[in-house]
């Protein structure tokens, strides 16, 4: 007797806290386009973010600071189609929201409606919880950031790990517990000590969410370019690889180009034809 595929469910921000109360670890993972999205929803992840880190995994920027909202707002709505079941995020750009609490909402507002996300995302503690606090009254469900953020990257002087003193760590541990009063649904911890991950996610209700957090957040995130070996720049310390597609798109394309050279490809099953009696009209035709 065949056996019944078990039917999925619509992930929500409640439901994720609720995955936290019993103990059901997370997935997420970013995706900035159709066909990958299409993957992604196949995989069952629970979780979608559309990452400002598309500027450098897609676009080739040095950084994420470039990123624009027309930007995330393009890549979210490919991503979208391309989703069912994931909780979609997106990720609000360097400057779409500390400048103003009515700028932030507008934003917020245009990743809900413009690209039908389910949540939005963004960076910082304490400077930015009036903003979390008028985004989530508005409405819209907020995954905050904490850790390394990179739209702060220059403020930190590179890609360096957070949090690794007793005072750095307190001020993440804060910054944390401010984003859950303000009605944040989870945080992201980026490259945090894992002590200190392990503390903080026993002190919130709401989930936090590991990129090189270590194993006792509530849920673990990857970038798909680097868990597939497609961002050959460079690999974070904490990426685990499962897969190279690099290595076989690259492989492809020399054996590709060796093909056209050697005069293998086209071969003639490759192509279309023509019944004889057209072909013979053609060159009576074309004299």
């Amino acid at each position: 007797m065949e056996q019944k595929k078990e039917e999925r469910i619509k992930i929500t921000a409640p439901m994720l806290i609720e995955m936290k109360q019993k103990g059901q670890k997370i997935t997420m993972i970013t995706c900035y386009d159709y066909p990958f999205a299409v993957m992604v929803e196949e995989a069952g992840i629970d979780i979608v973010l559309v990452g400002d880190s598309l500027g450098m995994t897609m676009l080739g920027y040095e950084t994420t600071l470039p990123v624009t909202m027309d930007m995330m707002i393009h890549h979210a709505k490919a991503v979208r189609r391309g989703l069912k079941h994931p909780l979609l995020i997106g990720d609000m750009p360097f400057m779409a929201y500390q400048a103003s609490v009515e700028e932030a909402v507008r934003n917020a507002g245009r990743f809900m409606k413009e690209a039908e996300c389910d949540a939005i995302k963004l960076e910082g503690g304490g400077p930015v919880i009036p903003q979390v606090k008028a985004i989530v009254q508005a409405g819209i469900p907020v995954m905050g950031h904490l850790g390394l953020t990179p739209q702060s990257i220059f403020a930190f002087g590179g890609f360096k790990a957070q949090g690794r003193s007793g005072m750095a760590a307190k001020k993440i541990l804060d910054d944390a517990l401010a984003l859950e009063d303000a009605g944040a649904f989870a945080v992201l911890l980026e490259c945090v000590p894992i002590k200190v991950s392990e503390v903080i996610s026993k002190r919130l209700t709401v989930p936090t969410i590991s990129i090189g957090a270590g194993p006792f957040c509530d849920g673990q995130c990857l970038i798909f370019h680097d868990m597939f070996g497609m961002f050959p720049r460079f690999t974070p310390k904490f990426v685990k690889r499962y897969g190279s597609v690099y290595d076989v798109v690259v492989g492809g394309l020399k054996q590709y180009v060796e093909d056209v050279h050697k005069q293998v490809f086209p071969e003639e099953q490759h192509g279309f034809k023509i019944p004889d009696a057209e072909f013979q009209q053609f060159l009576d035709l074309a004299k």
